[in-house]
């Protein structure tokens, strides 16, 4: 797992490295049916990765090269030194699909304030499926290529990590309702427009917390979400900050959230009410402005349809909107997620006075909350979401959970407090809480 440095230091590490040696090679669908199911279990938390919804993505373990930086220039570092690493890699690829050959897991941190790094993980193993396809990645510093032979067998079932107790950080739930009534002042006084207010709960286990328990879970639990772990951070997010394919970018924006109570005829009329609630589409569209105008300035074309959609979760309802362009410059997926981050959805309008709000306000380190969480390949192509339903280890039986709720004019502090009580939760019934 990442370690700490100073706030706003910039301390690149990772470079240099013996060069990559990449064989990718097709595989029966079959014999990745569960992907989960394939991961060994780990020395360290940090040693696993996965990118999963529905089935397909990608599941990874073992490292073959780590790189972390801190502070504003974290993206750019970033970027570079996969740059390099590719530039130099020899691969042999018989798939030659996105996600396939070189790839690295990423996940980055919210601010550039933030004591904790940002992280590029290169698998040693990479298994990866998309609908019809299916492949193996093996990595190696050795000079020869490797034969991507690596058996795919089945693992046994994770153990559970035993009770689990929950305890709230930094602000405990009625101080930070102090912190949501505070912003609303804020707001009303015009002092901005909306911002986005997180809080964290510590989860101790008895036993050993194994990631793989964690997904396992959360993919059963939430399939249409993206059940991802890098570097020992876990989560399941339902939010693509941005996808790019062979020149088209994609982007869900999901900003407006309603309980679920369970009930299906309570449930379709509470999403009605979502659809129509004033609050909520203030709230959404100021999150769509925001990625549409950081995509405007990489495309050639944008789509933005004239209204939001409402997204099921067995939890909780989001109003959702796709945003699509066509690239006509050289920005990769992680370059295209620095431009968007942090968007209204995690932080606020306009940016930089919800950024201070925030820091002032949340009395917390984000870390990697919150902070754009995927996978890139060598062409630059790749997916990243939102580090949002997640949990950073902070050591083998504990976990820092996180949940944020977007504050406008009309927000309500309990029913703030109630929307981040769903946040949290799943990853405390993932853990067993």
């Amino acid at each position: 797992m990442s370690s700490p440095s100073p706030a706003d230091a910039s301390t690149p590490r990772g470079v240099p490295h013996p060069a990559l040696v990449v064989r990718t090679i097709a595989v029966p669908t079959a014999r990745v049916a569960d992907l989960l199911s394939l991961l060994p279990e780990p020395e360290d938390a940090g040693d696993v990765v996965s990118w999963v919804r529905k089935g397909e993505g990608f599941v990874g373990w073992g490292r073959v090269a780590t790189f972390t930086a801190s502070g504003p220039e974290r993206f750019e570092q970033a970027q570079e030194w996969w740059r390099q690493v590719t530039a130099e890699a020899i691969v042999r690829d018989d798939v030659d699909e996105p996600g396939t050959g070189p790839i690295a897991f990423g996940s980055m941190a919210y601010s550039r304030r933030s004591g904790t790094e940002s992280v590029l993980v290169v698998p040693e193993v990479v298994v990866g499926r998309r609908g019809d396809l299916a492949w193996v990645t093996t990595i190696t510093t050795d000079a020869t290529v490797p034969a991507a032979d690596e058996p795919l067998d089945r693992q046994p079932a994770p153990q559970g990590p035993g009770a689990v107790e929950f305890a709230d950080l930094d602000l405990a739930a009625d101080r930070w309702a102090e912190a949501v009534d505070e912003a609303v002042s804020r707001i009303n006084a015009g002092d901005l427009d909306k911002v986005v207010l997180a809080r964290s709960v510590r989860a101790t286990a008895t036993r050993r917390i194994d990631p793989r328990w964690v997904l396992a879970r959360l993919a059963d639990d939430y399939d249409t979400t993206w059940v991802f772990a890098v570097d020992g951070l876990v989560g399941a997010t339902p939010e693509m900050l941005v996808r790019l394919e062979r020149g088209l970018v994609t982007s869900r924006v999901l900003a407006g959230t309603i309980r679920r109570t369970g009930d299906d005829s309570h449930d379709l009329a509470l999403a009605g009410s979502l659809a129509r609630s004033s609050k909520d589409l203030e709230e959404h569209e100021y999150a769509v402005r925001s990625v549409a105008d950081a995509l405007a300035a990489h495309t050639s074309s944008i789509n933005v349809p004239d209204s939001p959609f409402v997204l099921h979760l067995n939890n909780v309802m989001h109003l959702a909107t796709d945003v699509a362009g066509v690239v006509d410059d050289d920005s990769t997926s992680l370059a295209l997620a620095a431009s968007l981050h942090p968007s209204a959805a995690v932080c606020g309008t306009p940016t930089l006075l919800a950024d201070d709000v925030i820091g002032e306000l949340e009395q917390m380190d984000r870390g990697r909350y919150a902070g754009p969480v995927g996978w890139m390949d060598a062409s630059g192509d790749g997916e990243w979401g939102i580090a949002l339903r997640c949990g950073a280890y902070e050591s083998a039986r504990s976990l820092r959970l996180y949940a944020g709720c977007g504050i406008v004019a009309g927000s309500v502090a309990a029913d703030e407090v109630a929307e981040s009580v769903a946040k949290l939760l799943p990853m405390r019934t993932a853990l067993g809480g």
